[in-house]
C-alpha cells in the first residue's frame, strides 16, 4: 500500500512539472504550483519528499530574487559573456537587418495556423497578367539562346531595345517615376518566363531589379536622388550595375578593401567636401554597358570634417556614381560560364565624388550594410529562385516528353524503374520549387524584408534545380551531351555554377547564414539577451538579463515538453481551417518537428554559445531543419489551391515525404555529431523517443509519379499547368518545340501508335524498315490508309525530335539534318527484304532437295530468282494488271524462255541451264527487285495521300489519276536514288522544308479534330 502510494505521489509531482512546462507558466505561478503540489503529495507519502525537497528548493530560489540573480543569473551572465565574441558595429547591423515572416512561426515551435491560413495567396493582376502575355511572350519570341551564347555573345541590339522600351529594367520602380510597381510575384513570374527562353536575358533583366541602385534609391536614396535617377532607370535610358565583391572580398563582403576617405576636392568647378575614393570591383554584372555604377566602400574621417572628431571610422556607405565620372573605369567584360550576360570590372584611383553622391546623403554614412543586408537580401529571394524554377520546369517538361517518345527495348524510357526514380525526384522537386516560389513570393509581397527567408530561397532553389537538371541529364543521356541548337538541356545545365555562387555563395548561405540570422531573426528572446551581453552598462543589464533570461528558459521547457508528448502521441492536432484527410497529417508531424527543432536549437545555442558559429556542418543541419519545414508548410499551401488531383496529389505527397526524410536525416546527424554527448542523447530520446518515424517515398509512389510525369491535360494538371509559367510551344524548329511537338502528336495518336508497335515487336509485318511495316499493315488493311500515313508523320517528327547535332570539322557551324523519314523520303526507306524471303520460301517449296546444286548455286542467280519471285509475288499480293499489258511470250515477266524448249524457270536446277538461259550483261536483279518494290510501295503511298487529301468521294475513285501519280513518284524515287548515290550533294535545307510543308498540309487537312494537332499554346493551356 505505501509502495503504491509513493509512486502516486511521485506521478502526480512529475505529470505537475509537465503541465507547469505545457501551459507556458509563469516563473511566479509555476513556482507556486509546484510548492503546492509537494505539500499535497507529502500527505500522501512522505517519501514523496525525496523528490519534492529539491523542487520546493528550487521554487523558493526562483520566488526570492536576490537569492535568484546571485545563484543563478549573475554567474550565467558571466559564463555567456565570456563565451559570446565581440560585435562590430557592422555584425550588429547585419544581425539586426531585415524582418522575420512565417519562418519565425516554425522556428518557435508553435505554428499559428490561423495565421497561416489568412496569407494571401499570390495572383497576378490583370495588368501583370497581360504584360507576361504579351511583351514578355514577344521578347521570348525574338530570342535565340544558342546564337545568343555561341555567335552573338551578347544580346542583340533589337532585344536590348525591347527590354528597355518596354520598362523590363524598372518593374520595381513606383509608377510615379516611370516604372511598373509589379508585384514580388510578378518580378518572379517574368524572370522564369525569360529565363525558360534565354538565361542571358533572364539576367540583364534581373540585375536592375535585385542587385542593381533602385531597391536602394527607393528605400534610402533623398528626394533629389530619386528624381534625378529613378525616371531613367525606369526608362531603360540609364542602365544600372552595383559593385560590391572584388579580387579580396567575395563571401566576405565586409571585408571589402575599397575605401572613401572625407576630404576637400573640386567638383564641377567648385570646391566642395566629398570622398576621396579608390575601389577595384570584379564579376559586376552589366558593368560593361552599365551608366550608374553604385558602390560599396569603407568610409573613413580621419580629420573629422564631419563635425565628430572622435568618430573616424564610418563603416560600409553606399554610393551611386555616374559610369563617365571622372576616374571611374568600366573595365573589360568576364566570360561567365554558361550565358555570355554582361559582366566586367569597375576600378578607380583617387576618384573625388561630393558628399551628396552617398545614397540617403550623409545621414547614411556608414550604414550600407544595412541597407544591403535588407533591400538586396529581398532580390535575393525572387530573381534566383525564379531562374531555378523555371529550369527545373522547363527540364521537367522537355525530359517527360523525351521519357515518353524515347524508346528503347521496346518500351519507353520512361517506363523503367531506374528511370523512374530519377523521374519521380524531378517531378517532386519541380512541384517543390513551384510551391516555395509562391509562399515566398507570398511573404515578400506583404512589403517586409525577411532576410532568412529569402536566404533559404536562394539555396534550397537553387540546390533543387541542380538536382533536376541532373537527373534530367542523366535521363536524356546522349542527346544531351552532344552541343548544339538542339540541345534543350545543355544552357540551363551549364548556368548551374553561376546560379549557385552568386547572391551568396551556397556553402556560405547554409552554413552561416540560414541559421545564424534565423536564430537573431526569429528566436523570441536570443537577439535581447546578446545585447544585454554586450552592454557596457552590467548593473542595468543584469536586471534586465534576469528577466529574459527566465522567459527564455520557460520557452524552452515548454518546446521540449510538447516535443515530448508529440514524440508518444503525436503533434498537435491545430492545423488551418482548409486542412483535409490527406494534409492534416502533414500538420501534425510539422507541429512535432517545429517544437523538436525549437528544443535542439535552444540547445545548440545554450551550450555552444559562440562557439556554435565555427561548427558550420551542426549549423547546415540545423538549417536544413528549418528550411525544410517551410518548404512542407510551401507545399501544403501550394496543394490546397491546386487541383487536387491524383496526379497532383502524387506529386504533392513525395514532396512532403522528401522534405520530412531529410529534417529527420538532419536531426539524426545532428545528434550524432553534437560534442556534448549526454544533452545529445537526451534531447534525441526526448524528440523521437520511439526512434526515427518517416522513411523515404516507396517504390511504388515513386513508379505511380513517374508514369504521372509522362502524361498531360487530366492525366497530369500541374504539366499542364506548367506551360502557363513559361515560354511554353511546339515549333518543330525550335530548340524545345521540337520534343514537345513530338510528345503531343504521340498523345493524340497514342491508341494507334502502341497498337502498331506491339504488332511490330511481335513480328507481324515483314520487312526491315518501319515503313516496310506501315505497308505491309496497310495492305493486309490491318491499319487504313489514313492511319499509315498518320504512322509515317509521327514517325518522321519522332525521329527528328531525337537527332543531335552535327557540325563541320571545326565545330564552328552546325549542319542541317536529313530526316530520311519523311513521307517525301519514306519510299527509300522501303526494302525487297519481304519479297526475297517469300521468293527464297517459293523456290523451297517447289523444287525438289538438291545439296550439290544448292551448294553450287551463284549469288547472281539467287538475285536474279529472288527478282523473279518479286513480280510473282507483287502480282499474288493485288498489284491491279492493265487491260493492254502484253501477255504471252512478249511478257517479260512470264517465267518462261522467248523460244526454243520451254521449261519453267524453277525446273531449270542445274547451273549449266541457268547460266544458258542469263544474259548477264543485261541482268539487273537487285535493280528489278528494288523497281517492283518501289512501283507498288510508292503507288500505294501515293495513292493514299491522294486518297486522304481529295475533296469529293467521286475523286477518291479515280484509279487512273492514283496510278499517274504513283508512276511520278516512282520516277522522283528513281531521282532521290541517284542523288543519294553521293549525299554530300544533298541538299538538307530544300529536302527539310518540303518534308515540313508536306507534313503541315496534311496534318491540316485532316480535319482541325484531329486531336494530335498543335492546340496547346501558352494561354490555352488549362490552369
Amino acid at each position: 500500500m505505501a509502495i503504491g502510494l509513493f509512486i502516486l505521489a511521485i506521478f502526480i509531482q512529475l505529470a505537475m512539472v509537465l503541465a507547469i512546462f505545457l501551459m507556458s507558466l509563469s516563473r511566479v505561478t509555476g513556482s507556486i504550483v509546484a510548492l503546492a503540489t509537494v505539500i499535497i503529495t507529502a500527505v500522501i507519502s512522505p517519501w514523496s519528499l525525496v523528490l519534492g525537497i529539491p523542487i520546493a528548493v528550487l521554487c523558493l530560489i526562483l520566488l526570492i530574487s536576490p537569492l535568484r540573480q546571485s545563484l543563478i543569473t549573475k554567474p550565467v551572465y558571466k559564463t555567456l559573456g565570456g563565451a559570446m565574441p565581440s560585435m562590430s558595429d557592422t555584425e550588429r547591423e547585419a544581425l539586426d537587418a531585415g524582418t522575420s515572416w512565417w519562418e519565425k512561426e516554425l522556428f518557435m515551435g508553435a505554428p499559428n495556423w490561423d495565421t497561416f491560413a489568412k496569407y494571401p495567396y499570390p495572383e497576378l493582376s490583370d495588368e501583370e497578367q497581360s504584360f507576361i502575355d504579351n511583351e514578355v511572350e514577344t521578347l521570348c519570341a525574338m530570342l535565340d539562346e544558342w546564337k545568343i551564347q555561341h555567335e552573338d555573345k551578347e544580346l542583340s541590339a533589337e532585344a536590348w531595345r525591347f527590354i528597355k522600351d518596354n520598362g523590363f529594367l524598372g518593374l520595381i520602380i513606383p509608377k510615379e517615376f516611370g516604372g511598373r510597381a509589379f508585384s514580388s510575384y510578378a518580378q518572379s513570374r517574368v524572370m522564369s518566363k525569360i529565363a525558360s527562353r534565354s538565361p542571358t536575358a533572364a539576367v540583364s533583366c534581373m540585375v536592375p531589379n535585385s542587385l542593381g541602385p533602385g531597391e536602394l534609391l527607393m528605400h534610402y536614396g533623398t528626394d533629389e536622388q530619386k528624381q534625378r535617377w529613378l525616371p531613367g532607370l525606369a526608362s531603360g535610358d540609364e542602365v544600372p550595375c552595383f559593385g560590391l565583391t572584388g579580387p579580396e572580398a567575395g563571401s566576405d563582403a565586409g571585408a571589402i578593401p575599397d575605401t572613401g576617405v572625407v576630404c576637400y576636392g573640386r567638383h564641377e568647378g567648385e570646391h566642395v567636401l566629398g570622398l576621396r575614393m579608390n575601389f577595384s570591383k570584379r564579376w559586376i554584372t552589366l558593368a560593361p554597358i552599365a551608366t550608374v555604377v553604385g558602390l560599396a566602400f569603407k568610409m573613413h574621417d580621419p580629420e573629422g570634417l564631419l563635425g565628430d572628431a572622435k568618430k573616424t571610422d564610418y563603416g560600409i556607405t553606399c554610393a551611386l556614381i555616374p559610369a563617365d565620372h571622372e576616374g571611374v573605369v568600366v573595365g573589360p567584360r568576364h566570360n561567365p560560364i554558361g550565358s555570355p550576360f554582361m559582366n566586367g570590372t569597375v576600378d578607380g584611383k583617387d576618384v573625388f565624388i561630393p558628399l551628396d553622391y552617398i545614397i540617403g546623403g550623409v545621414e547614411n554614412a556608414g550604414r550600407g550594410w544595412r541597407m544591403l543586408m535588407e533591400c538586396l537580401g529581398v532580390g535575393r529571394g525572387i530573381s534566383l529562385p525564379a531562374l531555378s524554377t523555371s529550369a527545373s520546369e522547363m527540364t521537367y517538361l522537355s525530359v517527360g516528353a523525351f521519357a515518353k517518345v524515347r524508346e528503347q527495348f521496346k518500351i519507353s524510357v520512361g517506363k523503367f524503374e531506374g528511370v523512374q526514380d530519377a523521374t519521380s525526384r524531378m517531378a517532386s522537386h519541380t512541384y517543390m520549387l513551384e510551391a516555395f516560389r509562391h509562399l515566398v513570393t507570398c511573404g515578400l509581397n506583404q512589403g517586409g524584408t525577411p532576410s532568412v527567408m529569402t536566404a533559404m530561397a536562394k539555396y534550397y532553389a537553387t540546390e533543387t534545380m541542380r538536382e533536376v537538371v541532373n537527373d534530367g541529364m542523366d535521363v536524356v543521356g546522349g542527346r544531351a551531351v552532344q552541343m548544339g541548337p538542339r540541345n534543350f538541356l545543355a544552357t540551363p545545365y551549364q548556368a548551374i555554377p553561376v546560379s549557385i555562387t552568386v547572391e551568396g555563395a551556397n556553402i556560405l548561405t547554409r552554413s552561416l547564414m540560414i541559421f545564424g540570422q534565423g536564430a537573431m531573426r526569429c528566436h523570441p528572446y536570443l537577439f535581447d539577451e546578446l545585447q544585454l551581453l554586450q552592454s557596457e552598462d552590467k548593473h542595468h543589464a543584469i536586471r534586465e538579463f534576469d528577466t529574459l533570461f527566465f522567459k527564455h528558459l520557460g520557452y524552452t521547457f515548454n518546446r521540449g515538453a510538447r516535443a515530448f508528448v508529440a514524440g508518444y502521441v503525436g503533434g498537435s492536432s491545430k492545423a488551418p481551417s482548409f486542412a483535409d484527410r490527406f494534409t492534416r497529417p502533414y500538420y501534425k508531424h510539422i507541429n512535432r518537428l517545429s517544437a523538436s527543432f525549437a528544443l535542439t536549437a535552444d540547445m545548440a545555442l545554450g551550450l555552444l554559445a559562440g562557439d556554435l558559429k565555427r561548427k558550420e556542418m551542426l549549423s547546415g543541419r540545423l538549417a536544413d531543419i528549418h528550411s525544410h519545414l517551410f518548404i512542407a508548410t510551401a507545399i501544403l499551401q501550394f496543394y490546397e489551391h491546386g487541383s487536387k488531383s491524383e496526379a497532383e496529389r502524387l506529386h504533392a505527397e513525395v514532396a512532403l515525404q522528401n522534405s520530412l526524410f531529410t529534417i529527420q536525416e538532419a536531426f539524426e546527424s545532428f545528434f550524432e555529431n553534437f560534442p556534448n554527448r549526454f544533452a545529445a542523447a537526451l534531447v534525441g530520446f526526448v524528440t523521437f523517443p520511439s526512434g526515427l518515424i518517416f522513411t523515404p517515398p516507396s517504390d511504388e509512389l515513386k513508379r505511380q509519379l513517374g508514369d504521372a510525369f509522362m502524361e498531360d491535360f487530366e492525366a497530369n494538371p500541374f504539366r499542364d499547368y506548367l506551360k502557363t509559367m513559361v515560354y511554353y510551344n511546339t515549333d518543330e524548329d525550335d530548340v524545345t518545340g521540337r520534343m514537345e511537338n513530338a510528345y503531343q502528336t504521340l498523345l493524340g495518336i497514342e491508341p494507334l501508335w502502341q497498337k502498331f508497335k506491339k504488332a511490330e515487336h511481335k513480328d507481324s509485318f515483314a520487312g526491315l524498315s518501319f515503313e516496310d511495316h506501315v505497308v505491309y499493315a496497310s495492305q493486309n488493311e490491318d491499319i487504313t490508309e489514313e492511319e499509315a500515313e498518320v504512322l509515317i508523320q509521327y514517325n518522321a517528327i519522332r525521329f527528328d525530335s531525337l537527332l543531335t547535332d552535327v557540325f563541320d570539322k571545326h565545330l564552328s557551324q552546325a549542319q542541317p539534318r536529313f530526316n530520311p523519314h519523311t513521307l517525301e523520303n519514306a519510299v527509300n526507306q522501303l526494302t525487297d527484304y519481304a519479297e526475297r524471303k517469300r521468293a527464297a520460301q517459293a523456290q523451297s517449296d517447289a523444287a525438289p532437295y538438291d545439296e550439290s546444286a544448292t551448294d553450287t548455286v551463284t549469288d547472281t542467280a539467287a538475285n536474279s530468282i529472288a527478282a523473279g519471285a518479286a513480280h510473282n509475288a507483287v502480282a499474288a499480293e493485288g498489284l491491279q494488271t492493265s487491260a493492254d499489258e502484253p501477255t504471252g511470250d512478249d511478257n517479260p515477266n512470264h517465267g518462261y524462255e522467248p523460244d526454243g524448249e520451254v521449261e519453267m524457270v524453277a525446273e531449270q536446277d542445274s547451273q549449266k541451264e541457268r547460266q544458258a538461259q542469263t544474259d548477264f550483261d543485261d541482268s539487273h536483279p537487285e535493280i528489278e527487285a528494288l523497281d517492283a518494290r518501289h512501283r507498288d510501295a510508292a503507288s500505294h503511298l501515293n495513292e493514299r495521300m491522294g486518297n486522304n487529301h481529295r475533296s469529293t468521294a467521286s475523286e477518291r475513285a479515280e484509279p487512273d489519276s492514283a496510278q499517274l501519280q504513283g508512276t511520278q513518284l516512282t520516277d522522283n524515287a528513281d531521282q532521290i536514288d541517284t542523288d543519294h548515290a553521293n549525299t554530300d550533294d544533298i541538299n538538307h535545307d530544300d529536302v527539310n522544308q518540303k518534308d515540313r510543308a508536306q507534313k503541315t498540309q496534311s496534318i491540316d487537312e485532316l480535319g482541325d479534330s484531329a486531336p494530335w494537332q498543335d492546340k496547346h499554346r501558352h494561354g490555352e493551356s488549362k490552369n
